[in-house]
């Protein structure tokens, strides 16, 4: 094994923004001189939302230029590549966030070699997997390279599983298929043979989708937690943000022999960009221009496969939905494996299927070979009991759980997480999807419920599908759980994540003073659906019957996250009533969400209540972002300081 790491130059991301910068003058600085080290690292600060106009090495510019450390941003555009680092270190649960490999890209296109970090998310390091870019939790590789000593490829993977190994060693997942395609052909689907013992419902799904080559007929160990296998999905999709970053790995490893795997069960969707002409930094960073090309590839490469796609609105506002609730509303059916180039894929477990958010590299391997890769997950499960109290809701539910110490301290990571218990039985569809959507922020693979009476009526009401369930779509009594979460849905109040990380959860009744607001925002993938506008409804038709309005302070903006909700509301007469109060509507989007458009802050000082998943810095403009439930957000614009439904009701009885 030929050594990799030489002459190494390494660059710590501490907390103080002092050393940061220190260390890009050429100082050198030590492990435990650079302690504390960032933790929680986000994809979005790595690479902020402007550098995904580019999918290729022009990345490289605009890597960790959304770092934050305390009120800083000490690592300016090509300042990386300048510097000659070739190794970074971070701390806890390095990559959290979104599923864009182009935050890995844009590391190897700056030259590094080498990520050390405490933990790091599933999805960034799978992705750094696939590209070939060099990952650890070996913090003591540190004071090896500090001494200049060599440290080799195998030393550094001697922790990982033996497909990973190899697929590093290959160069990357695409090169590593190519050769599996040559030599053996495509996988095939292997006859479903369950082990025998209790076995959970992710457990089970897996089961019904493992390919021939990592099947072992009758072997338990072939379902343990950590063995790699290939996974056949039922369905794949992926949206403007990722296909000609997809397309440029295909033709690259693949050229004119490039054939696409049962393209019938690939969709294509347009989401996140249809206000980019209204998103001020993508204006005033004159980047409209690159993602217009972007959209064009995407385009391009479905018409050139024939894929079923969801385009934007055809009066250029909005789009059809948003991927991963299209896929809900449209596709997904319980015992379903699905994959989907968004972190937030898991919105689809509600119904009890398997949705795993995944890389460019991963989809575009999934395209040639009809197979997905993946670390068999432990499950977790999150067992909520007890009657709602008024006013609370399944978002108070996830921030809750996001709270905890045993998940803010990179527990979940890798998990997937079933969530049971009386008080999900009497959640609509519509909210569960709230709490399987947030597994993303979790840390989690993907997040389970197992389907029932509701989701059959879902699928009938919204589909018109008269679906059965079958005998095993359930866990087994006494299956195996690394760890058992039980919250008393008695004791919830209204909660917030206070700005920077939605584990950053408390009760809003703990707020010591007024956080007055500039925006409020309700929508989203999270707070878009049709049970989130009947409370942003039933908020809104009180204070118009009181003859208030928004604050004259506040903006507040409502998103719908599909057409179909936005066509729900017109039918109930909901848009009168956001009118009256003073809302901006605005059609399907990503939006605000993804500081791609009309609800997002515009400079440091603004403030925002948000229903949207993440509240990492920079994710919805430079303000500082607390996320709530819709009652709260809109409830908040109504008294222009950050309030719960029940509290505003106190106040103006």
């Amino acid at each position: 094994m030929k050594p990799t790491l030489m002459q190494a130059r390494i660059l710590f991301l501490a907390e103080d923004p002092q050393k940061i910068a220190a260390q890009l003058r050429g100082e050198e600085l030590t492990l435990a001189s650079s302690r504390p080290l960032r933790n929680n690292i986000s994809t979005d600060e790595i690479t902020p939302i402007p550098a995904l106009a580019y999918y290729d090495e022009r990345l490289g510019s605009f890597v960790w230029t959304g770092l934050k450390c305390g009120s800083e941003n000490p690592i300016g555009k090509n300042a990386i590549i300048k510097s000659g680092i070739n190794i970074v270190v971070g701390g806890l649960r390095y990559g959290k966030g979104s599923s864009r490999e182009h935050s890995p890209v844009a590391e190897k296109a700056a030259g590094i070699q080498l990520v050390v970090a405490e933990s790091f998310e599933r999805i960034y390091r799978q992705n750094a997997d696939n590209i070939g870019l060099l990952t650890s939790t070996d913090m003591g590789l540190i004071a090896r390279l500090e001494r200049g000593e060599t440290v080799t490829l195998e030393e550094i993977t001697a922790d990982r599983g033996e497909t990973s190994r190899r697929v590093i060693q290959s160069g990357g997942l695409l090169s590593w298929w190519k050769t599996q395609l040559e030599q053996q052909g495509a996988p095939k689907l292997a006859e479903t043979v369950m082990t025998g013992k209790a076995m959970t419902l992710c457990e089970k799904i897996i089961a019904h989708h493992v390919l021939a080559e990592t099947h072992s007929s009758g072997n338990a160990e072939t379902h343990s937690s950590g063995n790699v296998v290939q996974l056949r999905p039922d369905w794949r999709f992926i949206h403007e943000y990722y296909t000609a970053m997809c397309g440029h790995m295909l033709r690259r490893t693949f050229g004119h022999d490039l054939a696409l795997w049962q393209p019938e069960s690939i969709i294509t969707f347009e989401d996140h960009l249809p206000y980019m002409y209204q998103s001020k930094v993508h204006v005033e960073q004159q980047l409209t221009g690159d993602l217009e090309h972007l959209l064009a590839a995407h385009r391009a490469f479905t018409q050139e496969w024939g894929l079923n796609a969801h385009r934007y609105n055809s009066d250029g506002d909005g789009a059809e939905g948003i991927s991963h609730a299209l896929m809900a509303e449209r596709y997904a059916l319980p015992g379903q494996l699905i994959i989907g180039t968004d972190s937030h894929t898991p919105h689809c477990g509600a119904l009890g299927c398997l949705a795993i958010g995944v890389g460019s590299t991963d989809m575009a391997a999934s395209m040639v070979t009809g197979a997905f890769r993946l670390t068999l997950p432990e499950s977790v499960r999150v067992v909520f009991t007890g009657i709602l109290p008024e006013g609370t809701g399944a978002k108070d539910m996830i921030l809750r759980l996001l709270a905890t110490e045993w998940i803010r301290q990179g527990n979940g990571i890798g998990k997937v997480f079933e969530f049971c218990g009386d008080t999900i039985e009497r959640l609509s569809i519509d909210d569960r999807i709230t709490l399987t959507n947030m597994v993303a922020e979790l840390g989690g693979v993907s997040g389970l419920i197992a389907p029932d009476a509701n989701t059959v009526a879902f699928l009938k009401e919204r589909r018109g599908i008269s679906f059965t369930i079958e005998p095993w779509m359930c866990s087994d009594e006494g299956a195996s759980y690394a760890s058992v979460i039980e919250i008393d849905c008695r004791e919830l109040t209204p909660m917030v994540a206070y700005p920077g990380d939605p584990g950053n959860g408390l009760a809003l009744s703990q707020l010591t003073e007024p956080v007055k607001i500039d925006i409020a925002y309700g929508g989203s993938c999270t707070a878009g659906k049709r049970d989130d506008f009947d409370e942003y409804h039933k908020v809104l038709h009180w204070a118009v019957q009181r003859g208030k309005k928004r604050s004259s302070d506040v903006m507040l903006y409502l998103q719908f996250g599909t057409m179909d909700v936005y066509e729900y509301c017109r039918e109930q007469g909901y848009l009168e009533t956001f009118e009256k109060v003073g809302a901006i509507l605005l059609k399907p989007a990503c939006g605000a969400c993804a500081n791609c458009g009309p609800g997002s802050s515009i400079n440091n000082n603004q403030v925002t209540i948000s229903a949207i998943n993440r509240n990492f810095p920079g994710r919805s403009g430079p303000g500082k972002v607390w996320l709530a439930s819709p009652s709260t957000v809109v409830a908040s614009a109504i008294k222009g300081e950050i309030i719960s439904f029940n509290d505003l009701k106190i106040q103006y009885s």
